[in-house]
């Protein structure tokens, strides 16, 4: 069934390329439903197949937990609430994020100071535009992260931007547990 409360038509199975339906399928038997921030992107299988390559290609690294908390903190950076809502989601069911690690992780923050440095990281590069100072950099290399770590979180962020700037601007229609707003968001946002 097709989705039309997004500003952005989220085609069914029945309207959408043969290519992305193959793959959306996949997610199906995987998650047990398919979101529908990946029906939208399959409008455009170079996009859908693009999102995933990246998205796989970044799930082995750092952590889980650190992932979750870049994933919320630069959503809600970008005042992404479907990704809000998703992330937190797939952090408490996925990765047993207690609700205050979820809320710590949102304004990039942790229980974990190592991964409280990655979160604000991760909302530093994106609110700076990569622009990051030394001291930023420095200071998440005091918090124990390589420099190739430091590319993983960077990485991490344009990853979690992507979806969020796709959903903000077709305001996709949130198909998790909605969490509070995050944010600055406008309220036809969160309608």
């Amino acid at each position: 069934m097709e989705t039309t409360s997004s500003r952005i038509k989220i085609l069914d199975n029945s309207n959408l390329p043969a290519q992305s339906v193959e793959i959306l399928n996949s997610v199906d038997k995987q998650l047990g439903f398919v979101p529908n921030v990946l029906r939208l992107l399959a409008a455009s299988p170079s996009v859908l197949k693009s999102f995933l390559g990246l998205q796989a290609g970044l799930s082995g690294t750092l952590d889980l937990n650190t992932r979750n908390a870049i994933a919320l903190a630069v959503s809600e950076s970008n005042s992404c609430h479907y990704c809000v809502s998703a992330h937190a989601h797939f952090a408490a069911k996925g990765a047993n994020c207690s609700q205050d690690e979820i809320s710590r992780n949102r304004v990039g923050e942790s229980i974990d100071p190592k991964r409280a440095a990655a979160a604000a990281f991760g909302v530093s590069v994106i609110k700076r535009r990569g622009n990051v100072s030394n001291a930023d950099l420095e200071k998440i290399r005091e918090a124990g992260y390589s420099d190739v770590e430091i590319l993983e979180i960077i990485a991490l962020a344009v990853q979690f931007s992507f979806t969020n700037f796709m959903n903000n601007v077709a305001q996709t229609e949130i198909d998790f547990p909605k969490v509070d707003a995050p944010a600055g968001i406008t309220e036809q946002l969160v309608a």
